[in-house]
């Protein structure tokens, strides 16, 4: 007998150690079985239940808003001191885009020469840099009117104030009727 050591082949190898590694992995695969480890992703699932709920509690809003009815009641016109006081005080107190300033004679003088009619056409429908109705959409004509009023009478004219309209009485009466009845008292 000889004692000469003929080695493995490459073949031989290619097949061993792709067996070796799949032995090995079957043979964890039962420990973890055999031990409960397997049964982890169930907990997991329960606490991420627990965290997603966290979550959306952390983030949900502090606040809603809710917007009223746009029908919410018979219009009454604001003041003229009111809508300088909302929407023309703030260009027409600092003079911005050189808008006259409230008070001052001269600035409003040649503009008052002009007249009632023409100073409510231009505040209604805007002139130069003045948007129409000083940007806002929902002033009535008779809310621009009588802020034109108040604002030139401040700066040296002496113009009459539009009458307010009035709500019509089967809008009040709608309105009232539809109100609910006060509880009597017990």
């Amino acid at each position: 007998m000889s004692n000469e050591y003929k080695g493995s082949t490459f073949w031989q190898l290619i097949l061993v150690i792709p067996g070796a590694i799949l032995a090995f992995t079957l043979i964890i695969s039962l420990i973890a079985k055999t031990s409960g480890v397997v049964s982890a992703p169930a907990v997991v699932a329960v606490e991420s239940a627990a965290a997603a709920a966290q979550v959306e509690e952390n983030i949900k809003p502090v606040a809603t808003v809710e917007v009223a009815a746009a029908d919410a009641g018979p219009h009454v016109d604001k003041s003229g001191e009111e809508v300088v006081t909302a929407v023309c005080g703030m260009c027409h107190t600092a003079g911005l885009m050189n808008a006259p300033k409230i008070g001052d004679k001269g600035q409003w003088a040649p503009r008052i020469a002009q007249g009632y009619d023409l100073l409510v056409n231009h505040a209604i429908n805007g002139i130069r840099t003045m948007p129409a109705r000083g940007g806002n959409p929902a002033l009535t004509d008779g809310e621009i009117a009588g802020a034109v009023v108040h604002m030139a009478n401040a700066s040296g004219a002496s113009f009459k104030a539009p009458a307010p309209k009035v709500a019509d009485a089967t809008a009040v009466a709608e309105v009232k009727s539809a109100a609910p009845a006060p509880a009597a008292a017990k």
